[in-house]
């Protein structure tokens, strides 16, 4: 594929993070005049300017200049919110909004498999890669709101491969269709709206309402991912779910479920995939092909397993076959941070599901033990009801940690329900950790399952979970830590 040239384009790149700091790269290389803005200043960013040193791309940083507005496009990363007053700017001025994400789709030579929700798409998605990686003779890539940015692949992507994606809501927010108001484009904006030809809903369930408001604008940001499909187009839906349930008559093509009602209940047609008596099956064309018993999985959790029926939905839409399907559903072992068994110290069981940054994953992780738990919870409130969660651990959990900026909020939650877990403030998630292994008993399960976002104290929630990591190791190296009031 020949290098693509951006010569005499304007852009301005509004955040230097992760995906902002790939696009400043990949235009510049390729010719574009780049602008890159960032509300922090130059000191807070060294590793993305060191990234970026040696080439042609401005810098307005500390704030965003009017003069950053001189542009043909404006991209914004996607911790930049569509009504701030930078993107509101933009739209005063008629300069169209993109991102990262949005560019690579339209560019991208090879189909595109994207998958939202408000749980379970990162393992989902990782699923699906190795799914169409056993059954494809083209390379699969897999990236989006998960792993590196794949703009700066694009040269190496092939028609026949396959692209699979994570795309969260703020990702899908700039899909829609863009009003130029007859002004022709160039090539790094293409005003249609667009969606993949292959794209799945898991779920939708309140989820960053600090950042869309109502659960009727985050429902809408979800439904990009299938607003633009075509007739011939495939989008899998939750049919446990009922909001994705209900999505299915919006689809411009066609709608397939996966779900755990079993065949007769759902009365599906056509492909999908379901548990029906403990068995996992694919259903194409009006055949039932098993694909394997749940309790074959390796991953732990009743939500787990819909991660791999939805896996198995939308792999099989893409075209893997069933025995592509058992091969990695009975093998894949999980991601960091997703229920991951940090260490096992004197009877004791450490699990870092730092991923769980709402209380509806927080919940999936405490009904996926049995066992006695020591839940650690915290971090930053989304706006969240912590009601059900409280309920929960108080039948489930003997002792609950509370951290961070959130901890008032669930402590009176807990407060309000009757039950026998007892509950304790720590100052922060490190502090938590070392209680934990005061309180915890042989035979408990120690789970870090916040709830909340890691923003109050770390970068992101691999960050939390690589400290609550460290913690764990360290336990024994010096001690016992903390008395326990």
């Amino acid at each position: 594929m020949a290098e693509m040239r951006f010569g005499g384009q304007r852009v301005t790149i509004v955040g230097l993070a992760r995906e902002g700091t790939a696009l400043a790269r990949f235009l510049a290389e390729r010719g574009a005049t780049v602008t890159a803005t960032d509300q922090k200043p130059a000191r807070a960013l060294k590793a993305q300017l060191d990234a970026l040193a040696g080439l042609p791309i401005s810098y307005r940083l500390g704030g965003h200049p009017d003069e950053i507005f001189e542009a043909d496009v404006v991209f914004l990363s996607p911790g930049v919110p569509f009504d701030s007053p930078v993107a509101q700017g933009a739209r005063q001025r008629g300069i169209p909004l993109s991102s990262e994400t949005r560019l690579f789709t339209r560019l991208c030579p090879a189909p595109i498999v994207g998958i939202t929700g408000s749980s379970g798409k990162t393992t989902t998605t990782a699923l699906v890669g190795e799914m169409l990686e056993k059954s494809h003779p083209g390379q699969v890539w897999v990236g989006g709101n998960i792993g590196q940015p794949l703009i700066g692949h694009l040269d190496e992507i092939r028609p026949d491969d396959w692209v699979v994606m994570e795309l969260s809501s703020f990702q899908l927010e700039l899909f829609g269709p863009w009003d130029l108001g007859g002004r022709g484009h160039g090539p790094l904006f293409d005003p249609a709206g667009w969606s993949p030809p292959v794209a799945a809903i898991l779920n939708v369930t309140p989820n960053h309402l600090d950042r869309h408001r109502t659960m009727e604008a985050y429902t809408a940001a979800k439904r990009e991912i299938i607003a633009y499909q075509k007739p011939g187009d495939t989008a899998v839906l939750g049919f446990d779910n009922a909001v994705t349930r209900g999505l299915a008559a919006d689809c411009p093509g066609r709608a397939i479920f996966f779900g755990t009602a079993g065949w007769k209940a759902t009365g599906l047609e056509g492909w999908g995939a379901i548990l029906d008596d403990d068995v996992i099956a694919i259903r194409s064309e009006g055949e039932v092909r098993p694909v394997c018993r749940s309790g074959e999985l390796r991953l732990r959790g009743r939500h787990n397993v819909e991660n791999v029926l939805a896996a198995c939905a939308i792999a099989s839409a893409a075209g893997a076959g069933a025995k592509a399907l058992r091969a990695v559903a009975t093998t894949f072992e999980g991601l960091p941070h997703r229920l991951e068994l940090v260490r096992e110290f004197k009877g004791v069981r450490y699990y870092n599901d730092s991923i769980a940054t709402s209380p509806e994953r927080a919940i999936a992780a405490l009904n996926s033990f049995d066992e006695p738990i020591v839940l650690l919870a915290g971090g930053r409130d989304k706006h969240l009801p912590w009601d059900d969660l409280a309920r929960l651990a108080h039948r489930k959990a003997r002792h609950a940690i509370l951290f961070g900026e959130a901890a008032p909020i669930i402590q009176r939650a807990m407060q309000a329900v009757p039950g026998g877990c007892q509950v304790h403030l720590a100052a922060t998630m490190e502090v938590a950790t070392e209680l934990a292994a005061n309180l915890a008993q042989p035979g408990d399960m120690v789970l870090l399952s916040p709830g909340g976002t890691s923003f109050d104290a770390f970068q992101d929630f691999e960050e939390r979970g690589e400290r609550f990591k460290e913690k764990v190791k360290q336990l024994g190296e010096r001690g016992q830590c903390l008395p326990v009031n």
